[in-house]
């Protein structure tokens, strides 16, 4: 593993796609994926997480947690609940006390 890797999740920036019915939210560190998080929507105001992967090159380096909580944000910010189907973001969730409340 690069050393530096700990230094460019700092600079790291957050995509989310969505279509209507199922989005993601993507991690990227220079311009290269280090991680992507899929969920798809269970009516207008929840979604479902479904998946979580990191590139094995930005593994232990927080961006799982980061796209969980870029999640966390966006439902925030806009009213939503999400269910955490994805083993990786149920532990998060599990783990912080303050995002319990968009569970649904």
């Amino acid at each position: 593993m690069n050393d530096d890797l700990a230094s460019y999740t700092s600079n790291m920036e957050i995509k989310r796609d969505d279509n209507g019915k199922k989005g993601q939210f993507s991690a990227w560190v220079n311009d290269e994926e280090a991680g992507l998080m899929t969920y798809t929507w269970a009516g207008e105001h929840k979604f479902i997480i479904d998946h979580t992967e990191v590139s094995p090159d930005y593994s232990g380096q927080g961006v799982g947690k980061k796209l969980v909580m870029a999640a966390v944000e966006f439902a925030r910010e806009n009213g939503l609940k999400i269910l955490p189907l994805c083993p990786y973001a149920k532990s998060v969730f599990e783990k912080t006390p303050a995002i319990q409340d968009l569970l649904f």
